[in-house]
């Protein structure tokens, strides 16, 4: 049973028989497949539509949209229901995709659509002891009812909204959790020169939100240099230096992260980032392929300049990604990372047996062993075929193999990786060899 158990996580497509491999012959072959791959120098032009991944075609295109938005109080206590089978560790922002087939979860979801549509979604600590001090809200904004061969199926499309701490939870008669929670704020702090700046030059501030014309960009680009210039002028007036200003600026922060998203997608447009540096923030932290001890961790942080300083020091800390269950078995680079959807490089999609995958596009991987046959069966990426693939040392499941079906298309392979089976590598320095590494490296 555990088998079929994992057979079904790993798998993308309905009634799709997994073929492990029978021969070393066949190993060497993946092996030479991988070499292939790892000789391509040279990063490919995307032509791929990067809003189909977005729009999680393969749920169904006749979903029910719901539109509004329910926000609650700072600080205040509610009380909220727990899909029991949803182990993401959700981000506001982030769209979460669901299949539910469990009597229980389709008869909430049906209550959930007549009320506010909010679910919680919490962040285990523990998975087996089902230990959750954190979590984050969840809106429904699409749905769909499916019945075939007599089973009921709910498609459900959902995005996290606020971060809440837990105060208790509840078992109901009929089996479904409900969890007291209090909604946690953002903190907004204000600017680090706001001490010593008169108010006056407040006008002169740039505010990220304004979205000049393609006529403007060059003379905006050359006043934006002049600003940041003489942004943190009046620290002259202070006992400590401009830089150590510009380290808790978000506006800096920012920028400094957005070299490193360029660095993964050659293609990023500003204008589909978020402006605000809360909602920016969450973007980033849903975007890295951390483990969940760090992802809480983002979670806890209230303010988003912390927030922004703790993404920017994983990401130029962390080197590779590696096996979660070897450890040491690196699977691949961080500049091998690009983006394939306008999410960022991660997002999260559901397979048909309801099991969520946040997945991590590559340009490379190795280490790894594909197992089965390629299939276009309910494709996240819409025109590619997958193929399982595995650790080749500890044989757990990392991801998958993506092959174009047309020549025409850009990338014509990448791989797949999904975040729950990945272990960020962070080198220690001289400094730290021998001390216990704290979760956040910046706090």
């Amino acid at each position: 049973m555990a088998a079929d158990e994992g057979e079904q996580e790993n798998n993308m497509g309905n009634h799709l028989q997994l073929v492990p491999a029978e021969s070393d012959e066949e190993d060497d072959v993946e092996m030479e497949v991988e070499d292939q791959d790892s000789n391509d120098s040279e990063k490919p032009n995307i032509n791929f539509d990067t809003s189909l991944p977005t729009s999680h075609m393969y749920l169904g295109s006749d979903m029910e949209e719901f539109h509004g938005r329910t926000v609650h109080d700072d600080d205040s206590c509610q009380t909220i229901p727990v899909l029991p089978h949803v182990m993401v560790m959700l981000i506001p922002g982030q769209t979460l995709p669901l299949q539910l087939f469990h009597p229980q979860e389709i008869s909430m979801v049906r209550n959930l659509i007549q009320k506010d549509r909010t679910f919680a979604v919490l962040a285990y600590s523990n998975i087996l002891e089902r230990e959750a001090h954190f979590g984050t809200t969840a809106e429904i904004y699409a749905y769909r009812e499916e019945r075939e061969y007599g089973i009921e199926t709910v498609k459900v499309k959902a995005i996290g909204r606020q971060r809440f701490k837990v105060l208790e939870i509840r078992t109901q008669s009929d089996g479904i959790q409900q969890a007291k929670v209090q909604i946690l704020p953002e903190r907004v702090l204000p600017s680090t020169m706001s001490a010593v700046q008169l108010e006056s030059r407040s006008r002169c501030h740039l505010f990220p939100s304004s979205k000049p014309t393609a006529w403007q960009d060059q003379h905006v680009h050359q006043w934006r240099q002049k600003y940041q210039k003489r942004k943190f002028h009046c620290a002259s007036l202070t006992s400590w230096p401009s830089w150590l200003y510009s380290l808790y600026d978000a506006e800096t922060l920012m920028e400094r992260i957005k070299q490193q998203l360029h660095e993964w997608d050659e293609n990023l447009k500003e204008e589909s980032l978020p402006s605000n540096p809360i909602d920016f923030s969450y973007r980033v932290a849903a975007c890295l392929p951390i483990d969940d001890a760090l992802r809480i961790q983002l979670l806890k942080i209230g303010s988003a300049i912390q927030r922004l300083r703790c993404e920017l020091d994983i990401m130029n800390k962390c080197t590779s990604l590696c096996c979660k269950h070897c450890q040491d078995t690196e699977i691949t680079t961080k500049n091998e990372i690009f983006s394939l959807s306008l999410c960022g490089p991660m997002a999260a999609y559901v397979n048909p047996h309801g099991y969520v995958h946040e997945t991590l596009t590559v340009y490379k991987a190795c280490n790894l062993n594909l197992s089965g046959r390629s299939s276009t069966e309910h494709s996240w990426f819409p025109g590619y075929a997958w193929t399982i693939a595995q650790c080749r040392i500890c044989g757990s499941h990392i991801g998958w193999k993506f092959t174009a079906t047309r020549k025409d298309m850009s990338p014509q392979r990448f791989w797949g990786l999904t975040r729950s089976a990945l272990l960020p590598r962070i080198p220690e320095t001289e400094k730290e060899s021998g001390q216990e590494r704290t979760p956040l490296l910046c706090l």
